[in-house]
């Protein structure tokens, strides 16, 4: 097992990465305030998971209420998250109860803003068990629910007590899940960790494959990436908004194609290239960074050619992003591998280019160079991200 900490002060908190972790009682027991736990889960996962983290815990005296919601991103809405909170008022659970999200990244969302708002506030722990989860949501403390027109729009920073990913729930990802779960690890590389991501080239198929060392090392070292960020900028007023690239875009592409029929890994995957298409078409991504963009999303099996959905309905659904300020949309863009920034100072037009048409225009523009491409000079909204040392 390997453990690191996001370093919050008083709401610090360590992230177990290893085997076997489901089993572990004394992994979570330190951090219950009362023997009481809800654990929420969903119909897929239950089956797989919910015994084998209960049954411990119950023998260590521990009283378990299983709160089960239906699976999938459709669900992450108000409705599912008033069975939770009727659940928890039916067990009569108290502020010292604390709530398990088992699952996946819609479960930890949906538990964790439960956590977050029922009696104001109880405790939270996050044992994900997808790859995009133990890589990215359930870390940092965004919790929430989506709205008809808006992904994410509803939630709170509510940070867990502990992070348990367990990487023996993998086993039982489809490979669309899992695949899903890579682009966000490929994202650490691209905004901030050029290191990582040449090891991502190498190692794509291992990572395909689970095999557990190089598994490991992504898990470990995503967390890493996004706890580095989240301790210095927790609600995402500067720097760690930079881990939104490519979700802008892909928010975009999951509320028009309706939630769940892109995976939310997917949708990123195709909305970092459409982001990449802007960036070059602005003269700050060059043509090999791109084609190096599109092999490893390829590589791992993911879209990279986004959907046709017309430029205004894309400015109208981006229009509701979280990093809108004063109606401009910020994006996130590349100025290279390993290096990203928010900016809302670029040229509308190219912006609308970029949207005409399914971003296949990618591959042309890395055979062409722009005749409007300038050096990159913006003014920007955040600090450039800095990779961390190999």
């Amino acid at each position: 097992m390997q453990t690191l900490h996001v370093d919050l002060a008083e709401r610090s908190y360590p992230i177990h990465i290893g085997r076997g972790l489901l089993s572990k009682p004394e992994l979570i027991l330190p951090h219950l305030k009362r023997k009481q736990v809800a654990i929420v889960t969903n119909t897929t996962v239950a089956p797989l998971y919910l015994e084998k983290i209960a049954a411990p815990l119950k023998e260590a005296g521990v009283s378990v209420i299983p709160i089960i919601l239906p699976d999938g991103e459709a669900y992450k809405n108000s409705a599912t998250l008033n069975l939770i909170y009727d659940a928890l008022l039916e067990n009569r659970c108290e502020r010292n109860t604390t709530v398990i999200a088992l699952g996946g990244g819609v479960i930890g969302d949906l538990a964790g803003y439960a956590a977050a708002t029922f009696l104001r506030g109880v405790p939270f722990i996050q044992v994900p068990t997808t790859l995009l989860s133990q890589v990215d949501s359930s870390v940092g403390g965004k919790t929430g629910i989506n709205h008809p027109l808006g992904k994410n729009m509803i939630g709170a920073f509510y940070q867990p007590q502990v992070v348990l990913a367990d990487i023996d729930t993998l086993s039982t990802l489809p490979q669309r899940e899992l695949s899903a779960g890579l682009a966000e690890v490929i994202k650490y590389g691209l905004i901030r960790d050029r290191a990582f991501f040449d090891w991502q080239e190498i190692n794509m198929p291992q990572l395909l494959a689970l095999e557990t060392a190089a598994m490991s090392y992504a898990i470990y070292r995503s967390c890493e990436n996004k706890a580095e960020v989240v301790g210095r900028d927790e609600r995402e007023s500067g720097e760690r908004a930079l881990l939104n690239l490519g979700h802008t875009f892909g928010h975009a592409i999951e509320n028009a194609m309706g939630y769940g029929v892109w995976l939310h890994g997917e949708a990123v995957a195709a909305g970092t290239m459409l982001a990449a298409d802007l960036s070059r078409r602005l003269g700050w991504l060059s043509a090999v960074d791109i084609e190096r963009m599109l092999a490893i999303f390829k590589a791992a099996k993911l879209p990279v050619d986004a959907p046709a959905l017309g430029v205004d309905r894309y400015l109208d659904l981006m229009g509701l992003d979280k990093k809108v300020v004063d109606g401009h949309i910020r994006l996130v863009l590349q100025q290279g591998i390993g290096q990203s920034v928010v900016s809302s100072e670029y040229d509308p037009a190219l912006l609308k280019e970029t949207l005409l048409s399914p971003h296949e225009r990618v591959s042309a523009l890395c055979s062409r160079p722009r005749a409007h491409a300038r050096p990159f000079a913006p003014r920007v909204t955040s600090c450039h991200a800095q990779s961390l040392s190999a």
